[in-house]
């Protein structure tokens, strides 16, 4: 007899780790994001790969330029799940971040609304201790 659906086991696979905020640090966030896509099975340059550094390489610089706080670090984590996978950065200052209105001569300021092109959707949430995280969840289109 097979077992129903609401029994099934649902495998989420977590990878998490801190970074120093810097501008190294959040390189080092998107390299790492992109090689443990890899080892999930998302390999380098397919759209799930590309989408998700994207918003790990946005989030990041994020928690370096505007949520640092000096002597802290920020934190990824990433977890895959059938379906989706969630990229959550987690800083120490208390500011949550706000869609910008687009201001087609400025120079930047375009991070959030490319994660919001390309996340399914995002948000914010407040963590344990001082700051909060951002976070963004990718369709895989995998069940």
């Amino acid at each position: 007899m097979s077992p129903s659906r609401a029994h099934e086991a649902v495998t989420v696979r977590t990878f998490a780790q801190r970074f120093s905020a810097t501008r190294r640090g959040a390189r080092l966030a998107r390299r790492l994001a992109v090689h443990q896509l890899d080892q999930w099975g998302h390999p380098y340059g397919t759209p799930t790969s590309e989408a998700v550094a994207l918003v790990v390489a946005e989030l990041a610089a994020n928690a370096v330029l505007h949520g640092r706080v000096p002597g802290r670090d920020f934190e990824l984590r990433l977890q895959r799940a059938p379906g989706h996978i969630r990229v959550e950065v987690s800083d120490t200052h208390p500011a949550h971040p706000k869609l910008p209105t687009p201001d087609p001569t400025a120079e930047g300021g375009r991070g959030l609304l490319l994660v919001d092109a390309v996340a399914t959707r995002w948000g914010t949430a407040p963590r344990t201790g001082p700051g909060k995280t951002v976070w963004a969840e990718y369709a895989t289109g995998e069940s």
